[in-house]
């Protein structure tokens, strides 16, 4: 039986490597980007009402929601501590944070409907061991974390989990063709990302659910 699998940030390097690696599986996937890229819904993840309208969507055509694997990202930062701009942190909030408690408040319910659900973010090694330069972008990493985590707990005992996958940073082909002599060793392509993800339905989910799985090659 296919899965029903709702990718956030579909438009992005990283969201279509997860689209199109559950594509593959025969699962169904519902891609979901604020530009309206090719084949994604368009959705104001900021917006409240409008991610409730589309649980209440999805829950109508499908029936469940058996994966999120939420992918908003961006990333700000400064040379120095001193030069932070919190305005860099507003719009990281937004992005990293807000997105992410939105999708993951009104998406919850229909996780734990399903029978096998996952929910997913990617998290960056930064958010450990933040520097100087980058203390708004670790925070808000931190935070999506400590919001994830809270969202696993609520999903113990249930047959639904929820799971920080954590890289230093993503890698893809167009960035390899743009420069070719830069050795990537320490970013994670996207499509180990994509497998990875894919990957979560492999375990029981309290064998994953809380976990926060490293990538970082």
């Amino acid at each position: 039986m296919s899965r029903v699998i709702v990718v956030t940030g579909a438009g992005g390097p990283a969201g279509r490597a997860v689209a199109g690696k559950f594509a593959e599986l025969g699962d169904t996937v519902i891609g979901v980007d604020k530009s309206g890229a090719e084949g994604c819904l368009a959705v104001d993840l900021l917006d409240r009402d409008a991610v409730r309208g589309l649980a209440e969507r999805l829950r109508a055509e499908h029936g469940r929601v058996d994966g999120v694997v939420h992918l908003v990202g961006g990333w700000r930062g400064s040379k120095t501590f001193a030069d932070t701009s919190l305005d860099d942190w507003d719009l990281l909030h937004d992005l990293l944070i807000r997105t992410l408690q939105n999708v993951s408040l009104e998406f919850e319910p229909l996780l734990r409907a399903s029978g096998n659900g996952r929910f997913a973010i990617v998290s960056a090694r930064a958010a450990q061991k933040p520097t100087q330069g980058g203390a708004a972008y670790a925070a808000a990493k931190a935070a999506a974390e400590a919001w994830t985590l809270s969202l696993a707990d609520a999903l113990k005992d249930t047959s639904a989990a929820a799971v920080v996958l954590v890289v230093n940073a993503l890698v893809h082909d167009e960035m390899r063709a743009a420069n070719p002599d830069k050795p990537y060793r320490t970013f994670t392509d996207v499509k180990d990302l994509a497998a990875a993800v894919a990957g979560l339905w492999d375990e029981e989910p309290a064998a994953v659910n809380g976990r926060r799985i490293d990538l970082t090659p």
